[in-house]
């Protein structure tokens, strides 16, 4: 397999899994069929569209490959028939999320890092893809966005596995094993915070000091 379809499989995962989670989303605000596809599609592309913008490129990648909204669309009609199935639909949005948002990341690098650009922009579109499709998600479904949920790592998980893609590659490693290692790093992270409760010390208000 090329790097350009390694790396087109990726972007297609992430709109497959992303698109579950924002029909699952629609299911929790009960909305028809049609609100089932937008939101999922919403989710599935709005980080990579983001991305694309971003780094100039000539076709946003939906646009020049319809079938991923195609993709997104039969997802959207999966959940629609299938989510009263689940007991526990949040659940099942945060770790879909969890695995979406490794793909994402990898994906994201993975476009930057073909285009040439260096490891500060593959970086941040890698962050970029992971993060901006599932905050469009929340905020336009009315929930809470896992991007802010206070003290999980979900931005550092997505930060740290871009930047052990780009440190694998400068030691020398295939690119599709530095994007694998990414998505892995991705998702342990936001594994382990949602299960073992890994996170970062949040900021801690103090009361100013009194002059004498």
């Amino acid at each position: 397999m090329t790097p350009e379809a390694f790396v087109a499989g990726l972007d297609y995962g992430s709109v497959l899994i992303f698109a579950l989670t924002g029909a699952l989303v629609a299911s929790r605000a009960q909305l028809d069929p049609v609100g089932f596809i937008f939101m999922a599609t919403l989710t599935a592309v709005g980080g990579g569209t983001l991305r694309d913008l971003l780094l100039g490129r000539d076709t946003v990648f939906w646009v020049s490959k319809p079938s991923y909204v195609l993709v997104a669309a039969g997802a959207a009609l999966l959940v629609f028939w299938t989510a009263h199935l689940f007991e526990s639909r949040y659940r099942v949005i945060i770790w879909l999320d969890s695995v979406a948002l490794a793909v994402a990341v990898a994906a994201g690098v993975g476009v930057a890092s073909e285009s040439g650009f260096g490891p500060v922009v593959v970086i941040i579109m890698g962050f970029v893809t992971g993060t901006f499709g599932g905050l469009m998600r929340d905020v336009v479904g009315n929930e809470v966005p896992l991007i802010l949920k206070q003290g999980e790592l979900y931005l550092t998980a997505a930060f740290c596995g871009a930047m052990a893609a780009v440190l694998l590659g400068w030691l020398g490693f295939e690119r599709s094993q530095a994007l694998i290692a990414c998505a892995v790093v991705v998702w342990i992270l936001r594994a382990g915070s949602l299960i073992w409760g890994w996170r970062l010390p949040t900021y801690k208000p103090r009361p100013p000091r009194m002059r004498g």
